[in-house]
């Protein structure tokens, strides 16, 4: 179903920092929705009905817009639905983050509720999910001995050894049923593909923390330059298909314009992670008029790969979210640099050297590595006619 362009600008406009746009244009877009529930059914699924009731709920009635009290009344029972979580959230986070410390288990929250205080400044405005906690990987059973102790029920399949059977998995889900408050306890980001990644986790984040308050309690938060790769590398796994992780983004800049660009770069290149940050910048500032600086905005739109990805996400973000740009190369692929890219295909069965290639010119080991040249002219040989 094909959102209409009235509900598409509303949408775009709520999205915005609240500096960077007036109340009354965000009146002026809803005075032209022409279908509520379409509205609302797309709010939804992009997770921006809470902050589109905090950007306009108090204006609608005066706004002139054509709603019903049954919309006023769904938009306003979502938004206090998402406030209840949220404060449940905060209180349960507060419990498990003093748990573990009486453990002397460090632990970073990320994303929704201490990204919600620090970067919207109201924990009800963002959509909350579930808690999601950052952990030393040596830590991880005395972490799941702490959540077991507070209730919670491990959800995630586990060897005899505790690691979880899937070896691509770095996380445990625990669910608590008397309550089903949904904790998600991890001990590495996963970037945007599977096989091939850095291995980013509180080595990464904990050394430059900062804290934010969140409901009268210091908590643990990362600092926005880390914060700004995290977010996008999250909203490039998920092919920026929710309006709010673009949100998230925009929100950050516009928190912290004094955000240190050089480290940012810097950053990125070393994890892998530049264009991801390229790819979420651009839709920042296309979609949700982030604010960014020229020279930054010059540089990662000169790279034409995120460029043109960027172009593609805008374009399907309300009618196909998710679907990536089509292309000889994968989406995943495409997010890569150089570097990652070469030890990605030096990583394939395809080019690693066997017993053929070594059979055609035995090497001493320390010229061992000349196997990966020999090899694409040994197959080329095999396959070429005689």
């Amino acid at each position: 179903m094909t959102t209409e362009r009235e509900d598409y600008e509303l949408l775009r406009a709520i999205a915005r920092p609240p500096a960077a746009l007036a109340g009354e244009q965000i009146s002026r877009f809803a005075r032209g929705v022409r279908d509520w529930d379409s509205l609302l059914r797309t709010a939804n699924e992009h997770h921006v009905l809470p902050l589109l009731y905090t950007r306009l709920g108090s204006r609608l009635s005066q706004s002139g817009a054509a709603v019903t009290p049954e919309v006023e009344d769904r938009l306003q029972f979502a938004y206090q639905r998402n406030a209840f979580h949220s404060l449940a959230n905060a209180a349960e986070l507060i419990a498990v983050l003093k748990a573990f410390d009486r453990r002397g288990i460090p632990a970073m929250p990320f994303k929704g509720l201490v990204l919600a205080a620090s970067i919207y400044g109201d924990v009800t405005a963002r959509h909350a999910g579930d808690l999601d906690i950052l952990i030393h990987l040596q830590d991880r059973e005395r972490a799941t001995a702490v959540l077991l102790e507070l209730g919670y029920e491990l959800q995630t399949p586990t060897r005899p050894d505790g690691a979880p059977t899937d070896p691509d998995c770095y996380e445990y889900h625990f669910e608590r049923p008397g309550d089903g408050m949904v904790t998600e306890l991890r001990w590495r980001f996963d970037l945007a593909r599977s096989k091939f990644r850095h291995d980013l986790g509180m080595d990464w984040v904990w050394p430059h923390r900062r804290t934010t308050m969140l409901a009268g309690a210091e908590v643990p938060d990362m600092e926005p330059e880390i914060l700004l790769l995290m977010l996008c590398m999250h909203g490039s796994k998920h092919r920026w298909s929710k309006l709010l992780w673009i949100c998230d983004v925009a929100r950050l800049l516009a928190s912290h314009p004094g955000l240190d660009w050089r480290k940012v770069n810097q950053e990125a290149k070393r994890t892998g992670l530049w264009r991801s940050v390229a790819l979420g910048v651009l839709l920042a500032n296309r979609v949700a008029g982030a604010e960014v600086p020229a020279e930054v905005l010059k540089r990662f739109e000169s790279d034409r790969v995120a460029r043109r990805m960027a172009r593609h996400i805008e374009e399907h973000l309300f009618d196909t979210p998710g679907v990536a740009p089509e292309g000889v190369v994968t989406y995943g692929i495409q997010l890569l640099g150089f570097r990652d890219r070469v030890g990605l295909v030096f990583s394939l069965d395809l080019l690693r050297p066997n017993e053929r290639d070594r059979a055609v010119l035995e090497l001493p080991r320390r010229l061992r590595g000349l196997y990966y040249l020999i090899r694409p002219f040994r197959i080329l040989r095999d396959r070429s006619p005689r």
